[in-house]
């Protein structure tokens, strides 16, 4: 997803204002590979970048970061360290089957006027925001967010990934690890456990720093939350998806901004 980059880690992934704009940031999740033989250990970047998987703006936060095993179980990253422009961190991988590797955010933002009429602002957390806005301010406007990148890594066999039901999430008819040039692939999109429909999908190949043009292939999601993208190149790929509606859990919000990025490799 493309975003400003922001403050506080509750906001990371906040605000997608900038989507579709040339100048945007992207924020991603890049791993080594994503497919082991056997039990291994697999390197991640992260980062938010001006060029697809080149850490050249500055390094992403990973305080949302959540390690899903092929068990359901949750595990701890090793090595993590935060570089100037990347962080970095290594997961064992050791079950057979699919890890799920996400950074999850969600926030809320505030802006209104206060007594002398000066515009004012501030991000937080669902539960400290209305803490922010002072009783006697005015023309306060409240939105939510949600947001998660990601990236997948199997080990022998994939397994199903198990839904989540909140947010934006994708779901793979196959395995997200098991993707090939020139063969079509079908996702699905939820939203909180529902389809997610008539949303523009968009699937960027890497390196974008030797290209003149993104090249990005857009897709739309059907009835069934369903879109299906045929990868024209081997590589790396960042898929992204952004949308809004009303279904906020923030006191006085009218709005829910959700966004999703995932890292996929496409082999040759």
């Amino acid at each position: 997803m493309k975003f400003p980059v922001l403050a506080t880690a509750a906001t990371v992934i906040a605000l997608p204002a900038a989507l579709g704009t040339a100048h945007a940031h992207n924020a991603w999740l890049l791993p080594s590979t994503t497919v082991f033989s056997k039990a291994d250990v697999v390197n991640i970047d992260a980062a938010v970048s001006n060029d697809l998987f080149v850490a050249n703006h500055a390094p992403l936060r990973l305080d949302g970061l959540q390690i899903t095993a092929p068990d359901g179980s949750t595990i701890k990253p090793d090595n993590e360290a935060k570089l100037k422009q990347r962080t970095v961190f290594d997961v064992a991988v050791a079950q057979p089957g699919t890890y799920r590797i996400a950074v999850i955010n969600s926030g809320a933002f505030a802006s209104w006027k206060d007594k002398a009429g000066a515009q004012k602002r501030a991000r937080g957390t669902a539960e400290s925001i209305a803490k922010e806005v002072p009783p006697d301010a005015t023309d306060v406007v409240i939105s939510q967010s949600s947001g998660r990148i990601e990236t997948f890594v199997t080990v022998g066999k994939p397994s199903a990934l198990k839904p989540i039901g909140q947010g934006l999430e994708l779901i793979s008819t196959g395995s997200p690890t098991d993707l090939v040039k020139g063969e079509k692939t079908t996702f699905t999109l939820n939203i909180d456990g529902q389809p997610a429909k008539d949303l523009e999908v968009t699937a960027t190949a890497g390196n974008t720093q030797y290209r003149d043009k993104l090249q990005e292939t857009r897709m739309k999601t059907d009835a069934q939350g369903q879109f299906s993208v045929t990868w024209p190149t081997a590589g790396m790929y960042w898929l992204d998806v952004s949308t809004k509606d009303d279904k906020t859990t923030v006191p006085l919000a009218k709005e829910r901004r959700l966004t999703y990025a995932a890292t996929l490799e496409v082999m040759p």
